[in-house]
């Protein structure tokens, strides 16, 4: 099994090591962490250099895109290099919190989009109380740019995704009892355009809701979508492996 969005940095509750071995016990032999700010790209590329089944999403979160300009961008492509960096986000629109202006929201998730173009990698997309405005950038900058919507969370809108081919990665929520039309989302995206994911330390699925999350749980998560697509936790695991293999390349 792989997991498609963590974040190995923030999961303060046991160390990068633990989480790791605590993931390849579960079965778990690759993850892609993501870095959401300056500080936290450095830091995850470390890790991806310290533990092979590591690799890292490069990005500045849209919560973090406050003054975000130029020279953020040059930073984000020089991380982007690193041989270990197989996406660029998360990154896109954050309505929910005031915690950046929409007009750096928007700078910042067009210049990833660039940055996903220039470099040929996937593009890892959050998107909170703002899915019209974020699909109408999608819309209108995206085209050609390989898009991971992550933590899926708009199952009204997953006809227009999944015309566009996008992929779609589903969260600990998809298992939270009043989600039902989440899963029934999840029943309909093609195998080739699914992904599972935790976004540890949050969103903990819902047999150990209670505790911080951790990409081991990510096995949790999976095992609810095999039911809902009324197929084995086996071949649903060698078909996330393989679309996880083909985007991101490892």
């Amino acid at each position: 099994m792989i997991d498609s969005h963590t974040h190995l940095t923030s999961c303060r509750d046991a160390s990068e090591a633990e989480l790791v071995a605590q993931a390849e016990q579960a079965g778990v032999r690759r993850m892609l962490t993501i870095g959401t700010d300056s500080e936290s790209c450095r830091a995850a590329l470390q890790l991806a250099e310290d533990f092979p089944q590591v690799y890292v999403g490069i990005g500045r979160h849209p919560n973090a895109a406050t003054g975000f300009d130029d020279a953020d961008l040059a930073e984000l492509r020089a991380l982007a290099a690193h041989p270990r960096c197989r996406a660029i986000g998360e990154t896109g629109l954050d309505f929910y919190r005031d915690n950046a202006p929409r007009e750096d929201q928007e700078r910042a998730f067009a210049a990833h989009i660039q940055l996903a173009r220039e470099t040929g990698k996937p593009l890892v997309i959050h998107t909170r109380a703002a899915d019209e405005d974020t699909l109408s950038m999608l819309g209108g900058q995206a085209e050609g740019v390989r898009v991971i919507l992550h933590c899926f969370s708009m199952p009204d809108r997953i006809d227009t995704c999944l015309e566009r081919g996008y992929w779609i990665s589903f969260a600990g929520n998809v298992t939270y009892p009043p989600n039902a039309a989440l899963r029934a989302a999840a029943a309909r995206v093609p195998g080739e355009r699914l992904l599972v994911e935790t976004d540890a330390p949050y969103l903990s699925p819902q047999p150990v809701r209670k505790q911080r999350n951790v990409p081991a749980n990510v096995v949790l998560t999976a095992e609810l979508l095999a039911a809902e697509r009324g197929v084995s936790y086996t071949e649903l695991e060698t078909q996330v492996e393989r679309n996880a293999a083909a985007l991101f390349g490892w």
